[in-house]
């Protein structure tokens, strides 16, 4: 009988299983997201959305990495930068994967519990699509478009939290996002688009070889070009949104810088090199903080 890894090993195969030692994925969701919290807001949202927002970006993006290595773990082993995965190699249970990343949900969903009806409302419609995005590589042929709704969904419910009340309908949901919410959830799909299709380049290869569905398939040698009109869609609409809602030049300065790095990535993806696409990727988050930095002086020098 197998005997199971002592508790150290088996802690260091559970941080392994959420990435903990690579921020980027929790990053790139949680820029957007204050970002949103700040507009609604007008400025701090105080301490205790601030919170909430963090540590669930952080749990539920820590959730969706147990379900997306369950899903994929018999694709994984054919990927050379997935193979050594805990679940995709067996040295993590499928079972505590998953139980693992339902108790992570859970403490996501205690915390969104704390907001108001709206909110709560919201969070059950953004864990259906997070669970649903790992199969959506089999079915669509650019899956990263259901990330970028996956990515973008903490968007309304920063407004929700924000200008939610205690009544549960859909009127209430309505009234309490407005369409620029909406519209910046667009947006930053576009991003989330850029920012994935430099990563599923890394793994063209590959997936072409097992028949994995990706935008940079998809794309083909368009991917490049495609790459930085998403770039442009992002900054451009974020941009005039932003103008729309009174934010200046401090946000427009933001969109500048990150519209130079945007103009950096083209680089370092331009010869579609693993080693460049995926550093594009890794990085990537710099360029949504340089957004939310530009929304959070503007509103405070206002």
């Amino acid at each position: 009988m197998q005997q199971s890894p002592a508790m150290p090993e088996r802690l260091r195969l559970y941080l392994d299983l959420i990435r903990w030692n690579r921020p980027a994925g929790w990053l790139l969701l949680l820029w957007p997201t204050l970002a949103a919290l700040w507009i609604a807001a007008d400025g701090f949202p105080g301490w205790h959305l601030l919170f909430v927002f963090v540590a669930g970006t952080i749990l539920m993006r820590s959730a969706g990495c147990c379900v997306n290595d369950v899903a994929d773990r018999d694709f994984d082993r054919h990927v050379k930068r997935t193979a050594q995965r805990p679940v995709t190699r067996g040295a993590l249970a499928v079972k505590d994967a998953l139980a693992f990343g339902a108790v992570l949900a859970l403490a996501a969903f205690g915390l969104v519990l704390t907001t108001n009806a709206p909110t709560i409302l919201l969070s059950v419609a953004a864990l259906v699509i997070a669970i649903a995005y790992p199969y959506a590589k089999r079915i669509v042929s650019m899956p990263q478009a259901v990330l970028g709704v996956a990515f973008s969904f903490g968007i309304p419910m920063a407004f929700a939290a924000v200008q939610g009340g205690r009544e549960w309908s859909l009127a209430a949901v309505a009234a309490a996002v407005p369409k620029h919410a909406w519209w910046l959830l667009i947006g930053n799909l576009f991003w989330v688009l850029a920012y994935d299709t430099a990563y599923a380049m890394v793994d063209r290869d590959d997936d072409l070889r097992i028949g994995m569905r990706t935008s940079a398939i998809t794309l083909g040698r368009f991917d490049v070009v495609a790459v930085m009109a998403f770039y442009a869609a992002y900054l451009a609409s974020w941009g005039l949104i932003g103008r729309s809602l009174g934010l200046g030049r401090w946000y427009l300065l933001g969109i500048g810088v990150a519209a130079a790095i945007a103009a950096w990535h083209y680089t370092l993806i331009r010869e579609r090199t693993r080693d460049g696409c995926f550093r594009s990727f890794r990085i990537n988050h710099w360029l949504g903080f340089a957004v939310f930095a530009g929304v959070v002086v503007d509103l405070a020098l206002r």
